[in-house]
């Protein structure tokens, strides 16, 4: 399959990098607004390069075109690629409102097109091994699931960044844009949210318009309580923490490793699993360093979303799946505004 890629920051050549490592995949085109970007993109991923999207979107071929601008601009770009019939995969989050989000699912279902968002951290085995373990009832009545993104960013992040850190284009903070893979995992395995109580502020930056620490509780519809903090102002960064306890078991996972794993009812297969994990990550997670992510998630979902396609299939991650933590966190940002509890899902959502 032929990719194309929109936006060649930072996360474009995760994507393409990505794509070298699926056979029969290849990236034919990239776009970007700036022409010496994307000259300098093509150049290094020796693919054409356009600065014009309607241009990029008629390239001879283009099967898949995946989405790498700032976050508030997705939509414009998906609904364009989704008329022009395009399967789409979109860096995360999709969009920024609801709204914005369903016009890009609308436009895809339309035309019949895929449409994918982008949360790779479901992808590593372990978050499978734990999703079973949640699926098959091993925890019991689950009581308590918490996500905790404890990163930090420097001043010269959002400095030099451009769009991020404002809410027309990052959309949110430390939420939005560093805890949102997090926040998916927990709401996947804990399954829909029912109401949250949330907090945030910026305290450890300036001249941004989001917060860098925030703290949310949570009611899940199965009545569980939970816990999400999240922040780019916590030196020098810690990787993320999920932690999922019920009356028959608890699991602590960081990042792709388990830090415990224990049930009240033990099965064979327990130590090997905790042994399997308990290697440090090989990244720093993006804890501290965007770029220390490496690109091995990216390919193990881009392989799903391509053998998805092949076999006629929906992706685990389509668009429905992707929108799921963006209604989470605005609705924590909604309560942020209000000082009070906020109820699932958004209304008119």
């Amino acid at each position: 399959m032929n990719f194309g890629i929109v936006g060649t920051g930072l996360i474009a050549e995760f994507h393409a990098r990505a794509i070298a490592d699926i056979p029969g995949c290849r990236v034919v085109a990239c776009m970007d607004t700036v022409p010496e970007r994307e000259e300098a993109f093509g150049k290094k991923f020796s693919c054409a390069g356009y600065p014009d999207l309607k241009a990029f979107l008629a390239h001879p071929g283009l099967d898949i075109v995946t989405i790498c601008t700032p976050s508030g601009a997705h939509m414009e770009t998906a609904v364009a690629a989704a008329e022009a019939k395009k399967h789409l995969i979109v860096e995360k989050p999709i969009e920024i409102s609801l709204d914005r989000i369903d016009a890009i699912i609308r436009a895809c279902d339309a035309n019949r097109v895929s449409l994918s968002g982008v949360f790779m951290s479901r992808y590593h085995e372990s978050a499978g091994v734990l999703k079973k373990a949640v699926e098959t009832g091993r925890f019991g009545r689950i009581t308590l699931g918490s996500a905790y993104i404890k990163w930090w960013r420097s001043q010269e992040y959002y400095d030099k960044g451009g769009w991020k850190g404002t809410k027309k284009f990052d959309g949110g903070g430390a939420l939005m844009n560093q805890g949102i893979h997090a926040i998916d995992l927990l709401q996947w395995y804990m399954g829909p949210v029912e109401s949250v109580m949330a907090y945030g502020a910026t305290l450890g930056h300036q001249r941004i318009e989001v917060e860098d620490v925030a703290v949310a509780a949570l009611r899940f519809k199965n009545g569980a309580l939970g816990v999400i903090e999240g922040s780019t102002a916590a030196y020098p960064g810690f990787l993320k923490r999920i932690e999922i306890s019920g009356v028959e078991g608890s699991v602590v996972m960081e990042e792709e490793s388990f830090k415990f794993w224990q049930f009240a009812k033990p099965r064979p297969e327990d130590g090997e699993i905790l042994e399997k994990s308990s290697a440090k990550a090989k990244t720093g997670g993006g804890a501290s360093d965007p770029a220390a992510i490496g690109h091995q998630g990216h390919t193990l979902q881009f392989t799903e979303i391509v053998e998805s396609l092949r076999a006629g299939k929906k992706p685990l991650v389509d668009g429905r799946e992707a929108r799921k933590a963006v209604e989470i966190i605005l609705a924590i940002y909604k309560s942020f505004e209000t000082g009070g509890e906020v109820t699932l899902p958004l209304r008119g959502a």
